[in-house]
């Protein structure tokens, strides 16, 4: 038996008793047990949260533009209808399963941004345990930028299913990790910093050393619900993602009503093939993906260029900016003047740490 075998035999086993384990305040602390060994052992599957994760071999992807996309479903739910109408990739679309059996890649242009979007092979119930195309997969999606998850309007609940695969994978989608900091040290032991009495002091130091922490200050900066996000804080292999979920073929459902599937702020309703969502799933995946775009001014008093803009993370810094632009310009300027909607107003004179915003104009002087 090989050392993946027994990783996978150990983690089926503490799944199981997990699952026959209520969940309540009682039993938080051997919960927390339980899920930290679970963790540690997906660490290690998953070859330890390096970027690829995933464990196994990935399809080669060569990531270009300004952000990457990966279209994943169950298999024919019209990913490659899909990516035909809004790149210029040219999938192979049939009305059988598993039509697409590489990884085709397109380049979408929204608002001046270039967005490379993936079509993978039809993901399936198990890919964590690599039925299907699995591993293989789950490499890609974790090196990309937000995942779009695709079921067709026969099969909603599907995508609920394709979430918790994910999740099994260790990616949280549309959520953001606890506030919760772990500084290791060399000696003290593992102390702990909840001023909000989330948990047990010696949950937490249990926790912390299945984790793999012997010596640590823990620290708790809000109220954590659950403890799976105290595990989360200490896992190498969790990727947080933002995703935008697609329902497709609804010009198959004579009376559907939207409300099958549930108010979400990141869901699009599809035909891709009519040309029915194609809008809205763009500026959906624009908005998860928090870009924006920056002009910079050579002059003050000159225009801004508006035809190359620079492309950041809304939670970027005009320090940022300046590192991209130059190393060196940074020790050379002393002022940063920006114009646009968040200016109080045109010209406004602001620090280097001011976060940058979308059509940001900005002038970079002594």
């Amino acid at each position: 038996m090989t050392k993946e075998e027994i990783i996978k035999m150990q983690i089926s086993r503490i799944e199981k008793e997990i699952r026959d384990l209520p969940y309540h305040k009682g039993t938080e602390h051997h919960h927390g047990i339980m899920k930290a060994r679970l963790a540690k052992l997906n660490d290690e599957l998953n070859g330890g949260g390096s970027k690829g994760g995933g464990g196994g071999v990935g399809y080669a992807i060569k990531h270009s533009g300004d952000a990457s996309v990966v279209l994943v479903g169950l298999p024919s739910v019209g990913k490659s209808t899909l990516l035909n109408a809004v790149t210029n990739a040219e999938s192979r679309v049939g009305n059988y399963d598993f039509t697409t059996l590489g990884v085709v890649p397109g380049m979408m242009e929204y608002k001046g941004v270039k967005i490379q979007i993936l079509d993978l092979p039809g993901i399936i119930e198990g890919a964590t345990k690599n039925k299907g195309f699995g591993k293989k997969v789950l490499s890609v999606i974790r090196a990309s930028d937000l995942v779009v998850l695709m079921t067709d309007i026969k099969r909603i609940n599907w995508l609920k299913q394709v979430e918790d695969e994910l999740y099994r994978s260790g990616m949280r989608l549309n959520t953001r990790p606890a506030k919760i900091s772990i500084h290791r040290t060399h000696k003290g032991a593992i102390q702990v910093i909840d001023p909000y009495k989330s948990f047990e002091k010696e949950t937490v130091v249990e926790v912390a050393k299945e984790m793999g922490l012997s010596n640590a200050i823990i620290q708790i900066g809000e109220k954590v619900e659950g403890i799976d996000k105290l595990v989360d804080s200490m896992s190498k292999s969790i990727k947080y993602m933002a995703s935008v979920e697609v329902v497709t073929k609804i010009d198959l459902a004579k009376n559907f009503d939207p409300r099958m599937v549930g108010k979400k702020d990141n869901l699009v309703l599809m035909c891709a093939d009519k040309g029915i969502g194609l809008d809205d799933f763009k500026e959906k995946l624009w908005k998860g993906l928090g870009l924006v775009r920056i002009y910079l001014k050579e002059e003050r008093n000159m225009e801004a260029d508006y035809v190359k803009p620079l492309i950041f993370k809304n939670t970027s810094t005009l320090d940022d900016v300046l590192k991209r632009i130059s190393n060196q310009m940074r020790d050379d300027v002393g002022k940063a003047y920006i114009w646009g909607k968040n200016a109080r107003f045109p010209g406004q004179e602001v620090s280097f740490s001011f976060k940058v915003f979308d059509e940001m104009e900005v002038y970079f002087g002594r």
